[in-house]
């Protein structure tokens, strides 16, 4: 399977977002987002594409890990118990994870569509 499979395959998470509409918890709307990710399956496939993903990806991973570590740590600091302030730490770290993958690679796709505006 292609990379680019897989990269598209994150827009089905967008349809956890339709639990917003079916039910009273409008958290569930922000999983519509991942939609954008479809256009992986329509565009072309390129070194320089494969690098841009993977250097996101790992921005994003890092910077889940640590927010998870600092979020957890806080909460602990601040008197939540262990379990809650462990849950709280996962959800900061994903939400940092995803929020920071997508800005790396909206960044990237922006220079490659800016660059090749002036060519």
């Amino acid at each position: 399977m292609k990379k680019k499979y897989l990269y598209g395959m994150t827009g089905f998470l967008s349809l956890l977002g339709f639990a917003g509409i079916f039910t009273d918890i409008r958290s569930f709307l922000a999983f519509f987002a991942f939609a954008v990710d479809f256009q992986y399956f329509f565009r072309p496939s390129d070194e320089m594409l494969e690098q841009q993903m993977t250097q996101s990806a790992a921005f994003g991973f890092y910077a889940g890990m640590l927010l998870t570590a600092g979020g957890t740590l806080c909460c602990l600091l601040c008197g939540f118990p262990a379990e809650e302030a462990l849950l709280n730490g996962f959800a900061v770290g994903w939400v940092a994870a995803v929020l920071v993958h997508a800005a790396a690679t909206a960044c990237y796709g922006f220079r490659e569509h800016w660059g090749s505006l002036h060519d």
